[in-house]
C-alpha cells in the first residue's frame, strides 16, 4: 500500500520543483476566479497505475476540487478511453497539471510494461521481479505501479535483504567467505541470496548453504544446467539482460525468479492528455 504522508512529501517536493514562486504564465491568463472541467484521455492501450497519486495533486493543490476517476489501478485500458474528470478552478487544474500527470505517466508505463513481462511467460511457474534500478526518490511509486502491473516486489533497499554480489565476493575473497560473514551478521530470519556468475560459482553458494542463487547473465543453456545442479535445494534467480524477446525462454529453464531492471529503468511513460473545457 502506498503510504499517504510519503505521497504528500513527494507531491509536495515536485510542486515547489516545478512551481516554484508561482506559475507566471497562468497568472498572466487567467484571474483565479475561473472555474472549469478536464478530461484526462489515455492516448494509447495502458494499465493504469497511480490514479490515485494523480488524484491527489490535484487535492493536495486545492481541497476544492472534484475528481472523478473511471477506471482503477490495474484496469487495462484502450486508446481513447476517459481516466478522469476534474472539475473546479481552473488556475488550479492548470498549475498541478503538469506534476500530476509526470506521476501518473510514468507509473502507468511501468505497469504497462510489467504487464507485457507478465503475459509473455503466462503459464510458467517463474514470477517477474523488479530491481533496485528506479527513479532517486521514487522507488515507492515505481515499485507499487511493478505490482500493479503483475510483477513482484525484490528487496526494497539494501535494509531489508541480504544480497551478495559479485563485489561483495571480491572484497570478502570468495562466496563462502562472504556468506560465511553474513550468516554471523544477520537475524535468521532474512534469506541469504548470492550471486554467482559460473557453475563452480553455484556448487560453492550450494555448500556456503545460501537460500537463493542468482545466475547473472548466464546463457539460456547455462541456465538449465545449474537450475539441474541445484535441483530444488534452494530458489532460482534469473538476472541480467532479460528482455521482452527472451524472457519466455529464461522462464522454461525452470528459474523461480527473472528479476528485469527495464521495468523501472527504461520504461517509457504512457501517453495521457488532459484537456481542459471552460
Amino acid at each position: 500500500m502506498l503510504q499517504k504522508h510519503i505521497i504528500h512529501r513527494l507531491i509536495q517536493s515536485a510542486i515547489e520543483e516545478d512551481v516554484g514562486s508561482g506559475d507566471i504564465t497562468t497568472s498572466a491568463i487567467l484571474t483565479g476566479e475561473e472555474t472549469g472541467h478536464a478530461r484526462v484521455v489515455a492516448k494509447e492501450d495502458m494499465v493504469v497505475a497511480g490514479i490515485g497519486v494523480f488524484k491527489e495533486v490535484f487535492i493536495f493543490s486545492d481541497e476544492h476540487i472534484e475528481f472523478t476517476g473511471n477506471f482503477e489501478d490495474g484496469k487495462r485500458i484502450k486508446d481513447g478511453d476517459v481516466l478522469a474528470e476534474i472539475s473546479g478552478n481552473l488556475k488550479s487544474i492548470l498549475t498541478a497539471e503538469r506534476v500530476a500527470l509526470n506521476f501518473l505517466q510514468r507509473m502507468c508505463g511501468i505497469a504497462t510494461l510489467t504487464r507485457r513481462y507478465v503475459d509473455e511467460i503466462r503459464g510458467a511457474d517463474a514470477r517477474i521481479l523488479d530491481t533496485r534500478k528506479t527513479t532517486p526518490g521514487l522507488r515507492m511509486l515505481e515499485k507499487y505501479a511493478v505490482r500493479i502491473g503483475g510483477g513482484f516486489n525484490h528487496r526494497f533497499g539494501l535494509y531489508d535483504g541480504v544480497l551478495i554480489k559479485d563485489n561483495h565476493i571480491d572484497a570478502a575473497g570468495g562466496i563462502s567467505a562472504a556468506v560465511n560473514r553474513v550468516s554471523g551478521d544477520v537475524p535468521h530470519t532474512l534469506k541469504i541470496e548470492v550471486e554467482v556468475k559460473n557453475l563452480r560459482e553455484v556448487e560453492e553458494a550450494l555448500s556456503a548453504g545460501v537460500d537463493v542463487i542468482m545466475l547473472d547473465n548466464m546463457s539460456v543453456e547455462k541456465m538449465r544446467k545449474a537450475v539441474s545442479l541445484i535441483n530444488g535445494r534452494v530458489l532460482v534467480e534469473a538476472s541480467g539482460n532479460v528482455t521482452l524477446s527472451s524472457v519466455k525462454e529464461i522462464a522454461g529453464t525452470g528459474v523461480d525468479f527473472i528479476s528485469v531492471g527495464a521495468l523501472t529503468h527504461s520504461a517509457p511513460a504512457s501517453d495521457i492528455s488532459l484537456r481542459v473545457s471552460g
